[in-house]
């Protein structure tokens, strides 16, 4: 059974996998809202204006 990614100390827990214990799981997270952790992203360029869009509403 894989190890805690937290703790390493213990092996994971069917109720609380993968981590071993609900302490684990809760440092984990912290770590996600505090903005520890974060997934790289690539950004995207601006989509073209579409050229029959003159930026109005559409009534007339």
């Amino acid at each position: 059974m894989p190890l805690c990614p937290i703790c390493r100390k213990s092996p994971a827990s069917p109720d609380f996998r993968p981590f071993c214990s609900r302490r684990c799981a809760d440092v984990d997270l912290q770590g996600w809202l505090s903005g520890r952790y974060a997934i790289a992203a690539q950004e995207e360029d601006e989509p073209e204006a579409d050229p029959l869009d003159h930026g109005g509403d559409d009534t007339a």
